[in-house]
Parts: C-alpha cells; sequence; structure tokens
C-alpha cells in the first residue's frame, strides 16, 4: 500500500466484512436470506427478556434511527416482534420470536467457524494474541475514556458471536 502501513482501522474493517460475509452465506444457506446483511447486527444483542431499541443501538453501536429501521424491517420479516415493557407502559421492548431466536445459534456457530478458519490460517497461539492484544487495548480504552467505557459496555456481554 504505498510503503505506507495501512491504519489499524482499515485492517479491522476489511476484516470484519469477511466476518460479516461469512455470517451472510451462513444465513442464506440456512434459508434466511432475506434478512439484509446490515440487519443482523440486531441479533446478538437482542436478550431474552427484550430491550429497548435505544439500548438495542448502544449494544450494537449504531445510531438509534439506524436500529429502528433494522428493526422495523426484521420485524415485518417475522424475527422480531414489539411488547409492552412491564417496567415502564410508555416504552416497548423488542424480542425475538421463534423465527428470530433460530438465528442466534445459528450467528453464533457461524462465527465459531469463521474464527476457527482464521486461527487456522495463521495460528491458534497467533489468533488468541491477537484477541488478547485487542481486549487489552479496548479494556485500556475503556479505563481512560468514560465515554469509550459506555460505548464498549457490549464487549463484556457473553452473547456476542
Amino acid at each position: 500500500m504505498n510503503g505506507k502501513r495501512p491504519r489499524l482501522s482499515l485492517l479491522l474493517r476489511l476484516l470484519h466484512r469477511e466476518y460479516a460475509a461469512g455470517i451472510e452465506a451462513a444465513l442464506v444457506e440456512a434459508g434466511f436470506g432475506d434478512i439484509r446483511p446490515g440487519d443482523a447486527k440486531v441479533f446478538p444483542f437482542v436478550p431474552p427478556e427484550g430491550i429497548q431499541i435505544r439500548d438495542l443501538a448502544a449494544r450494537a453501536g449504531v445510531r438509534k434511527q439506524t436500529m429502528a429501521q433494522s428493526v422495523d424491517q426484521l420485524e415485518r420479516d417475522g424475527y422480531l416482534e414489539r411488547r409492552p415493557n412491564p417496567r415502564d407502559g410508555r416504552s416497548r421492548l423488542i424480542v425475538l420470536t421463534e423465527r428470530g431466536k433460530a438465528v442466534q445459534p445459528l450467528t453464533a456457530g457461524a462465527g465459531d467457524r469463521i474464527e476457527e478458519r482464521w486461527a487456522e490460517l495463521t495460528s491458534p497461539e497467533e489468533f488468541e494474541t491477537l484477541r488478547a492484544l485487542l481486549h487489552r487495548l479496548l479494556d485500556r480504552i475503556a479505563d481512560a475514556d468514560a465515554g469509550a467505557a459506555e460505548r464498549l459496555t457490549s464487549v463484556a456481554d457473553d452473547h456476542l458471536d
């Protein structure tokens, strides 16, 4: 790349693009080809008890309006539904339908296979070193910046794919 080192952000974006393509292929193969590529980001962040759109957007790291568009589309396609929030009658919770619940383990399994392949392409040790270094960097960013810590809350969630 013209003798310059590529920015880390570019490398991460390219890896994310490859990861997303793998997830999309797994969805299509399993009969979920109607899920738009950008909408697949919703599934890892919907807990069984449901979640408000603003919290879903924060966890996924997208704008509320962007998330609302994804939720609208996924609701029309039968993957999500809105239910009254029992803790706040003015708001609604986004929950997975039975069809939507089938997507979470599928994408998680696809994500595992993608990472296993990447570990084979490097080595398991190198891949785990990369993961540990990225996690350490994220932790240190969160420790140094309260705003970043808020944005990075989803990293601690154990249901991410």
